[in-house]
């Protein structure tokens, strides 16, 4: 089971850095990026699950209302309005506000699916709603006041609420379908949702994707195999192996890798308001999260794991 840990660590790792490299290829358009990181995801894909979609076709058909709602939510718009937050805000704040994703998952689930919800819960998700809009705010209460906040933070926002959604069709629907053909079906999608709008985006304003931009080159790559493919391979071995209740704890390094990450090759500076905003948004989301008997349980399994070993 220690395999388990490293996995998810290497999943959070990657997932921390899509922020990063998104901030770092900004200079392109938010939806040449998502296109770009779809396509090169669905090619990779393609042969690993082309089986599966050749013979579920039924499936497909019966279902193709759930995958176009995955396609638009997690796969197209989720992407598009994470990269067009990194154009005006730093990546230090999208993952803070990144972090607040399971906040939105449990009000969503209150209110659509009607889920209850824990004094623990609300509690948690109070304390990490404010630190996320301490964040926002810049630590500042004028700014607050005057709701002057950066128009990234609200684009970050937007896209969390879009992935909320996305999880709450997942929660529901998912398992109908095959793993591989279904991850095929929905990148192939989510890059034809997004393919007008970016054959539109070049039309008014420009390709400019320049193959002599290696940076840029390398940044697409980057995306369009890591965290579309590889973390998300990782993920699911390690939510599959640890339970998602304690794997999902492990999110909430996510701020803290990024801004790890965004210090060291972006240069970017870590305001004290971020610090205490991000504090309260990690321990918001473990009130939130935590649930000591699955850990327990999980870490009892664990030791017997070694123990055979």
């Amino acid at each position: 089971m220690v395999r388990s840990y490293i996995f998810v660590l290497i999943a959070v790792t990657i997932f921390s850095s899509n922020l990063v490299v998104g901030k770092a290829v900004s200079h392109m358009s938010p939806v040449t990026v998502v296109f770009f990181r779809l396509f090169i995801a669905f090619l990779i894909t393609l042969p690993i699950g082309y089986k599966q979609v050749k013979y579920h076709m039924d499936i497909w058909k019966e279902n193709w209302k759930y995958l176009f709602a995955f396609a638009v939510t997690g796969i197209s718009f989720f992407n598009f309005f994470v990269y067009l937050s990194l154009n005006y805000t730093s990546s230090t704040n999208a993952g803070i506000v990144e972090a607040t994703t399971p906040v939105f998952s449990i009000f969503l689930g209150y209110f659509i699916l009607k889920e209850r919800l824990t004094r623990r819960q609300l509690i948690g998700a109070g304390i990490s709603f404010i630190g996320a809009i301490w964040v926002i705010a810049n630590g500042s209460l004028e700014v607050l006041l005057a709701l002057d906040f950066n128009i990234g933070d609200i684009f970050m926002i937007v896209a969390v609420l879009i992935w909320a959604i996305y999880g709450m069709y997942v929660k529901q629907h998912n398992h109908k379908f095959p793993v591989y053909g279904g991850v095929v079906i929905m990148l192939g999608m989510g890059f034809l949702i997004i393919l007008p709008f970016a054959i539109a985006n070049w039309i008014i304003n420009g390709f400019h994707v320049e193959l002599t931009d290696y940076k840029g080159m390398a940044g697409l790559l980057y995306l369009g195999i890591f965290p579309s493919v590889i973390g998300l391979i990782f993920w699911n071995k390690s939510v599959s192996d640890l339970g998602p209740s304690l794997a999902s704890i492990f999110l909430n390094l996510l701020p803290v890798f990024t801004t790890i990450m965004a210090v060291i090759f972006l240069n970017e500076k870590l305001a004290p308001a971020q610090i205490f905003g991000g504090i309260l948004v990690v321990g918001g989301v473990l009130l939130v999260n935590l649930n000591l008997k699955n850990i327990k349980r999980f870490s009892k399994k664990d030791k017997k794991a070694i123990e055979t070993d």
